[in-house]
């Protein structure tokens, strides 16, 4: 279990350094969009997972999917970018643990009594 959790934690961490989605950036999206988006990640996997077992070109007809009328309409087409299900899960789980966050850093935080 370390592994993937590890590897979800990559994944937000290449989120923030590679896409530039700061802490900043995802407090502006308090829409639910990064909730949305992850959703958008796990629906295309439950539906669409049955192409990987189809030997003529079923992963790339998988990656090629087009944006989901479900995608956050806050969010460009382009930032849906769906490559396998493994990868889209870990994406997907990524995406949640940057709307926890932003949930959390949202919240009044609670005092500090002696």
């Amino acid at each position: 279990m370390r592994k993937v959790i590890d590897e979800i934690a990559a994944e937000r961490e290449r989120q923030v350094r590679a896409e530039g989605w700061t802490e900043k950036h995802d407090d502006e999206h308090d829409d639910r969009s990064l909730a949305q988006a992850a959703r958008c990640y796990i629906e295309h996997y439950v539906g669409r997972a049955w192409l990987l077992d189809d030997p003529d070109g079923g992963i790339a007809r998988y990656a090629e999917d087009e944006m989901p009328y479900e995608w956050p309409d806050s969010w460009a087409e382009h930032w849906w970018k769906p490559k396998n299900p493994r990868r889209d899960l870990v994406r997907a789980a990524a995406l949640i643990v940057a709307e926890i966050e932003r949930i959390d850093r949202a919240s009044p935080q609670p005092t500090q009594e002696g």
